[in-house]
């Protein structure tokens, strides 16, 4: 089980560098960051770019592995979103995870745009398709009905290969066959639930959503599975003994990777960095499960 944790991108950059060191010095996998214009959870919050932060993030670490939690078409084209993922790659030494999801729609409401869900899942299939392509070839011609390329240039291509990591979010049939198609790894939320048991049991029933589509892609090794612990009614980190059971769980259902977020004073993710920092003392144990 690999174990990795998320940073708003809502700090002063002389705030979060220590956070993103500490991240790595805890020994957690893999760090993330959100990537919207405005997260509808924290609306009047200073907010900051995906791909600067982990460009910062990058410099003040050397192992831990950095990504997008997650990145949408909602504001990006793919084809300048790919001039973007190669710069942070290679500033950090192929260490970058991308993370791809529709995105909500808050974020196409403030540029003006109102899409429904089917039109914006449309536009991130057709968005995951192209950067795809984009990663693996060059000189790319695409005339699609969201994106449109003209003898795109990709050099010098990624340093991972055949190109890095997409972690591809996904809770409905369609998606969850565009990520056993085209993904490294899946990652959710989960699905609905009022309480922590309904929520387990929308988990449940996506993994086995994903067992079909995996099965149908024929692939020849299998998705990695992460799920953002935090999608459900309970802070992960409310305790130890609640960020362990959560694990368990998570380990039980076939997820090779969990996510949790760095606690904050306030709601969301309220809680104590002591908390965080007895997990990170844990880390080594909460990987055996699946080692």
């Amino acid at each position: 089980m690999r174990v990795g944790i998320t940073i708003l991108p809502e700090h002063s950059w002389s705030e979060a560098a220590p956070l993103w060191r500490r991240a790595e010095e805890y020994g957690f996998d893999h760090a993330w960051t959100y990537d919207h214009l405005v997260w509808g959870g924290l609306q009047d919050s200073p907010w900051f770019g995906a791909m600067p932060t982990l460009t910062a993030a990058a410099t003040v670490t050397s192992t831990i592995r950095l990504g997008t939690f997650v990145s949408s078409p909602n504001y990006r084209h793919p084809y300048t979103f790919l001039r973007d993922l190669l710069a942070v790659e290679d500033i950090s030494g192929g260490r970058l995870i991308c993370g791809l999801g529709t995105g909500g729609d808050l974020d196409s409401r403030i540029l003006g745009e109102e899409r429904p869900l089917k039109e914006r899942v449309d536009r991130y299939h057709e968005f995951v398709e192209v950067l795809d392509r984009l990663m693996h070839e060059d000189h790319v011609d695409h005339d699609g009905e969201h994106f449109r390329t003209v003898d795109a240039r990709t050099l010098p291509g990624a340093v991972q290969r055949p190109r890095l990591p997409f972690l591809v979010a996904a809770n409905g049939p369609r998606s969850l066959r565009l990520a056993a198609r085209l993904g490294q790894g899946w990652v959710t939320y989960g699905r609905g639930g009022d309480t922590l048991e309904e929520w387990w049991s929308g988990v449940a029933s996506l993994c086995g959503l994903l067992d079909e589509a995996e099965a149908g892609a024929e692939r020849t090794e299998p998705l990695d599975r992460c799920l953002s612990l935090d999608g459900s009614p309970q802070f992960s980190l409310q305790s130890v003994g609640v960020f362990e059971e959560m694990v368990g769980r998570a380990a039980e259902l076939g997820f090779t990777d969990v996510v949790t977020h760095w606690p904050r004073p306030g709601s969301p993710y309220e809680g104590s960095e002591a908390v965080l920092e007895q997990v990170a003392d844990r880390l080594d144990d909460l990987r055996s499960p699946i080692s």
